[in-house]
């Protein structure tokens, strides 16, 4: 049976030479694409990558204002809960015209 510091140090080892083997396969990998890209003429926009595509939703402009509260500046584009500003009177006096 191993001891504690025999696994470790045999963790270590077995740690390092993992890391020496991804260096060496993404160093293959990188030299394959690469040569592959030159080979067909490819850049990385042609994969997908450094494109100005945007992904998720796009952003949308602001609503402009539909009703303003003259006597403090206040705005309201008509969407969503209505301001307590506007609770219990006439939208129509707020219009903005």
């Amino acid at each position: 049976m191993s001891t504690y510091k025999e696994l470790q140090s045999q963790i270590e080892k077995l740690q390092k030479e993992a890391d020496n083997a991804r260096k060496t396969e993404l160093s293959n990998a990188i030299a394959d694409i690469q040569s592959k890209m030159k080979e067909y003429g490819l850049s990385a926009e042609d994969l997908g990558f450094g494109s100005k595509r945007k992904f998720g939703k796009p952003t949308r402009k602001p609503v402009p204002p539909k009703y303003r509260n003259n006597a403090t500046g206040e705005s309201w584009s008509g969407r969503g809960k209505p301001p307590k500003w506007m609770a219990g009177r006439d939208k129509a006096q707020y219009l903005i015209k």
